[in-house]
């Protein structure tokens, strides 16, 4: 291809006159324009204090409330994960009046001026139910939805076949939250996840995220999660601190069952309501929780954020103190020894 002299540009009859050497050097020639950025004519001082704010007590949200998707087409029938994805298994119609009578609970909960902000698995059972909770709040009233995959359902291998029950019986046998479905997750690989989840939200929270919805006219923000039936239990491990077998002891919640993360006085979050007290003890203990963890939630009702509860075994020595010496190797040393 012939080019004209001194370009990059081929030679061509209605390209010649544009396309000179002159012209060229001209345009190799020309500086990029400068760029002006306009400065605002607001005051310094009412510029900073149009910045959001550190999130104080008062204003984190007043719940964070989580749900579990109501019941689907898998659990009633096992053998659709054989020949659809587990992300597109929906609710049974038993599922979607579940996930309605939830949605007039929520709005029970939240009164009539609160607002709500929805964090939603991305699997269609979740959403679903998503969308019957929040379908009849008032618009102005839905903060935002957003779709994390971080709190998806446990990953059980892609599409199961029959030896999934047996399987899940050599789950009870190794323990249910390090047992690794083949090609799937462990409970303790969907903790690290929900791990990364629980910081995004906290984050939310302490950066005042939500502060915008907040205003005295329009009362506080309630975080709704809607997940799956592990996964919220692992995000109630992950944010309370509760070990693996403090985790066990945590039974599974139902379809659409919902569990309460009241704001304290304190501004901490906590399942158990100062408001509510006996009611709230008496659910979380249902929910399996052992009295440790209940005096735990106690005091989360009212401490401050950044505060820690030393009575808690992994916030000072108590650990040592409790540790059961029947695990410790050094017990059959010294036995061992003494013959």
């Amino acid at each position: 291809m012939n080019l004209v002299q001194g370009s990059d540009f081929p030679r061509h009859s209605a390209l010649q006159g544009w396309a000179s050497p002159s012209r060229i050097g001209v345009l190799r020639r020309r500086r990029t324009p400068q760029l002006f950025t306009r400065q605002s004519s607001a005051p310094k001082a009412s510029q900073e204090a149009s910045r959001k704010q550190p999130c104080t007590a008062s204003r984190r949200p007043a719940r964070i409330i989580l749900v579990r998707h109501g019941e689907s087409e898998g659990n009633v029938d096992e053998s659709v994960y054989q020949r659809k994805a587990d992300w597109d298994i929906g609710l049974t119609p038993k599922g979607v009046l579940q996930a309605e009578e939830a949605g007039r609970q929520l709005r029970e909960i939240i009164g009539s001026e609160q607002r709500v902000y929805f964090y939603v698995s991305p699997y269609k059972r979740a959403k679903q139910t998503c969308y019957h909770l929040g379908k009849d709040i008032e618009r102005h009233r839905i903060a935002g939805v957003r779709e994390e995959p971080r709190i998806r359902e446990q990953d059980f291998g892609n599409f199961q076949d029959d030896s999934m029950s047996t399987i899940k019986r050599e789950r009870l046998s190794y323990g249910r939250f390090f047992f690794r479905f083949p090609n799937g997750e462990s409970a303790s690989d969907v903790y690290d996840r929900i791990t990364g989840f629980r910081e995004t939200l906290r984050s939310d929270i302490d950066s005042s995220r939500f502060g915008r919805f907040q205003d005295e006219d329009d009362g506080d923000i309630n975080l709704v999660v809607v997940s799956h039936g592990l996964a919220l239990r692992v995000f109630l491990m992950r944010w309370y601190k509760w070990s693996v077998e403090q985790f066990n002891l945590v039974r599974n919640p139902t379809n659409c069952e919902i569990i309460l993360m009241s704001r304290g006085s304190g501004g901490r979050f906590s399942l158990i309501d100062e408001n509510d007290t006996a009611m709230s003890e008496a659910y979380a203990r249902d929910l399996g929780l052992d009295d440790l963890m209940i005096s735990d939630q106690i005091w989360q009702s009212t401490a401050t954020p950044g505060e820690l509860n030393m009575d808690w075994p992994t916030s000072g020595s108590s650990w040592f103190d409790d540790f059961d010496l029947n695990d410790d190797p050094r017990v059959f040393l010294d036995k061992y020894r003494s013959e």
